[in-house]
């Protein structure tokens, strides 16, 4: 993840890109080319330099979904940011790692040449019966009155444009706050069947929360990210009105610690993740 604002944010009039490519339209150019897979990375879908890390590990998936049985769901995906993802083709290479009885272990790059770009580790698995079962609770937040994140061509990164983000809590980016905590209303501008890999693009939308107690602008970039899926079906989700809770954990030496849980349109859980970035100031 390469620099996520390019400056501060005002109040702005938003701006819409032209010549765009819809989430789903990315992820169908996933295709077989050769011994591995090949995809199209359109421009807006650019985070500073680099691909938006959701659509890496989208793309990643869409790929070792072909490898794992049909009913067989993505259960956890660790990815590790190793170099940025540029616009254009990029090659896709996945193998499995270990098949068992229930679970299947399925390693993913994406490729410039022979240099990997990004590292993943997907884990498939069926469902069992279990007598454990117990599901997260949305908790009531005090919420803030919405404030709009703008698409703003050269101020906010690309691959913003698609989503329609409303910060319920927390600060914008470059605003000074010295809360911890964040939580924005999300949506995807997109008309598609929900899969894993909007799953992962939601998870994935919200900046280091770092940023948001900086005034002046500085770069920040994910190191690692491990994101859990909570439901083996997603079909039945509108992509509008989720909501995302993001918590900065830790920070230190210019490292930081950020937790997220996803939230579906009607409050169930759907996914929880960590990331380890880093930032420039």
């Amino acid at each position: 993840m390469e620099c996520y604002v390019c400056a501060p944010i005002s109040d702005l009039p938003t701006q819409h890109g032209t010549d765009t490519m819809q989430f789903s339209a990315i992820l169908d150019t996933v295709v077989r080319a050769g011994d591995g897979w090949q995809a199209q990375v359109s421009e807006d879908w650019l985070q500073g330099r680099s691909a938006f890390g959701g659509l890496q590990a989208a793309l990643a998936w869409r790929a070792m979904r072909e490898l794992a049985p049909a009913d067989w769901s993505l259960r956890t995906l660790q990815t590790t940011f190793v170099a940025p993802v540029p616009a254009g083709t990029l090659r896709i290479a996945a193998q499995v790692l270990r098949t068992g009885k229930n679970a299947l272990q399925i390693e993913a790059r994406l490729l410039d040449g022979d240099a990997t770009l990004c590292l993943l580790v997907g884990v498939f698995g069926a469902a069992r019966a279990s007598a454990v079962a117990l599901a997260p609770t949305q908790p009531a937040i005090e919420a803030q009155a919405p404030r709009s994140f703008p698409f703003i061509a050269g101020l906010t990164p690309n691959f913003t444009q698609h989503f329609e983000a409303n910060w319920l809590h927390g600060g914008f980016p470059y605003s000074g706050s010295t809360d911890p905590q964040q939580v924005i209303e999300l949506s995807l501008r997109d008309q598609a069947t929900v899969e894993a890999g909007h799953v992962l693009a939601m998870t994935d939308f919200v900046p280091p929360v770092a940023l948001s107690m900086f005034r002046e602008p500085v770069a920040g970039s994910s190191l690692t990210w491990m994101v859990e899926l909570l439901r083996d079906r997603y079909d039945d989700l509108a992509l509008s009105r989720w909501r995302v809770d993001a918590r900065m954990l830790a920070a230190r030496d210019g490292y930081t610690e950020q937790d997220v849980m996803l939230w579906g349109p009607r409050g169930e859980p759907v996914a929880l993740s960590r990331q380890c970035m880093v930032v420039f100031g």
